[in-house]
């Protein structure tokens, strides 16, 4: 550790404008190298943390406690909207097979491999069957929080992302289940006591309540949605301010955050879909900086120095173990529950992700079993927690790297079609209403309100003598005259017409032509077919723009 930064304080806000600026730019640095952009806010946060820097110090960590838990629960509300019911009702049995198998073998393989190194270093029985039981609970967990933003990240969608989200979604529960009842053996097999069934009702009313609890949440925010969707501001106020409370009594209820935030987000999703997907995608976009520093914080705390070579080699073992039994696993379930191809081959591929899930659980047990000591240096709980800190940071290094390879090898990435993507590949002439015919200068208003009568069309070009576009003539621009009919004969279209209307070329992008509708107001322009000639080719209109545009969407996900 530099001394020079040993003893520089920096306050809480200026600890998270470091964090959060510093992680965009590693995410910005090694998405340049394709590299997904997570492990640049990993990679910053080791540098400033505890293994680097140190600029980041333990206490400013532990200051920074709650945001942790906030941001959790923005991740866990998130992968929440994620899970649909209709999802659960087609390929729920493939879920549950998957991850039984996946967990399980995860388990297993790291148990036995753990036992075998302690059993060689300490000789003790007892001793090296509570070590590799929780080493192999711990195992069983999942990274929702980084897993997910590689998803997000490369635009996936179908039916392997889809199931990377639901097994580490439910990993979180599995990976609580086996933790608690490993710990309750480990603590008899030392002779601390323990009761497994007691572990287990523990276990069931502490799931039973998060999910219980999330729901409630998510019945309140559903109420609150029917009066405020209208405001995309008000609905991000109200959304945020639930889940600091829902996650703030959580928190002091000593329930599973991550699960009750995805419950509240998967009722969301299921009761209101289309209220809620405004405010899942402004709470998406609000969360970017706070799931930044959030895996900046995951990379600070993580330490790893002064290890012995028979502790490396459980480390080994266990990213060995771990990710074989999750891709074997992932591979049985899938073959048995009769999924597609691709789940079969990849899913394993997207689940090696290990983060805040396991740290938490590490330290739990070095609490639980801090006092039972494996050598002369270090205690079970020592071992434990060092040792998951050492597989986090090689896991959280290499995983987000398989997540995308998933993807990509199933062809699944960049699939996730937005309405930006949409507007991105069009131009004007893909969306503009072309046969509205013209109206020229001359023309008396008695024909151009009999034009509007016969049609749909909100507007008309106009164009002079020489039949260059002169503006675009609105029922709007009709509207004062409509009810005098006797100027009709009289006044000619040129009088009502609003010269200097802006034109757009056909070969200009759509984005560029409706920031330039934003920016005039305007809910029609005029088309030209080029900026040089003047020659009028129709008229942009915003509500065709935006049936085209929601007509594409549906094709192009229809599609994929």
């Amino acid at each position: 550790m530099p001394s020079g930064f040993a003893d520089i304080h920096l306050g809480i806000l200026m600890l998270l404008g470091i964090g959060v600026l510093g992680g965009a730019l590693g995410a910005w640095f090694f998405q340049k190298i394709r590299i997904p952009q997570v492990v640049g806010y990993i990679t910053f946060g080791i540098l400033i943390g505890k293994s680097g820097l140190n600029v980041l110090h333990g206490e400013d960590i532990e200051q920074l406690r709650s945001f942790t838990w906030f941001a959790l629960g923005i991740i866990g509300f998130l992968v929440g909207g994620e899970l649909k019911f209709e999802t659960f009702k087609q390929y729920g049995k493939q879920f549950v097979q998957i991850l039984l198998w996946e967990g399980l073998l995860a388990f297993f393989i790291v148990a036995v491999m753990t036992f075998g190194v302690v059993y060689w270093v300490t000789h003790s029985i007892s001793a090296s069957l509570a070590a590799g039981i929780v080493f192999g609970a711990i195992a069983s967990a999942t990274d929702p929080a980084s897993t997910v933003e590689v998803l997000w990240e490369y635009r996936a969608r179908g039916v392997l992302t889809t199931t990377i989200i639901a097994i580490v979604a439910l990993d979180d529960a599995l990976a609580m289940t086996l933790y608690g009842i490993g710990t309750s053996c480990a603590e008899m097999l030392i002779g601390q006591g323990g009761s497994i069934l007691k572990e287990v009702l523990r276990i069931i009313i502490e799931l039973g309540g998060s999910v219980c609890f999330g729901l409630l949440g998510g019945s309140i925010m559903v109420f609150f949605l029917r009066y405020v969707h209208q405001k995309q501001e008000r609905m991000l106020a109200i959304g945020v301010g639930m889940l600091l409370c829902v996650i703030g009594l959580a928190s002091a209820l000593k329930l599973d955050v991550i699960l009750v935030t995805m419950a509240m987000g998967m009722l969301l999703v299921n009761l209101t879909p289309h209220r809620s997907e405004k405010l899942l995608t402004v709470v998406r976009s609000f969360a970017v900086p706070i799931y930044v520093m959030f895996f900046v914080l995951v990379g600070a705390r993580l330490q790893i120095a002064n290890m012995p070579g028979w502790m490396w080699a459980i480390v080994a073992l266990y990213v060995i173990g771990r990710s074989s039994g999750k891709m074997l696993g992932c591979f049985v379930g899938a073959k048995l529950s009769g999924a597609s191809e691709s789940v079969q081959k990849y899913s394993g591929l997207g689940i090696f992700a290990q983060g805040g899930v396991a740290i938490g659980l590490s330290i739990m047990a070095s609490q639980h079993l801090g006092n039972i000591q494996i050598t002369d240096e270090f205690s079970l709980g020592d071992l434990i927690i060092s040792g998951v800190t050492a597989t986090t940071f090689i896991v959280q290094i290499i995983g987000p790297a398989m997540v995308k390879l998933s993807i990509r090898l199933a062809g699944e990435n960049d699939r996730n079609i937005t309405e930006d993507d949409v507007i991105d590949r069009l131009k004007v002439s893909d969306v503009a209403l072309k046969d509205v015919g013209l109206l020229y200068e001359t023309d008396p208003i008695g024909k151009a309100v009999q034009r509007f009568s016969e049609s749909e069309n909100m507007a008309y070009p106009v164009v002079n003598a020489e039949e260059k576009l002169a503006g675009i003539l609105t029922l709007t621009q009709l509207k004062d005259i409509l009810l005098d009919s006797d100027c009709w004969a009289w006044m000619v279209v040129a009088d009502v017409l609003v010269p200097g209307m802006c034109s757009v070329p056909e070969s200009m992008a759509l984005k560029e032509a409706i920031e330039l509708m934003e920016d005039s107001g305007s809910e029609q322009l005029p088309v030209v077919r080029s900026a040089e000639d003047g020659v009028s080719a129709g008229i942009l209109d915003r509500r065709h723009t935006r049936k085209i545009i929601e007509q594409e969407m549906i094709r192009i996900q229809a599609v994929v």
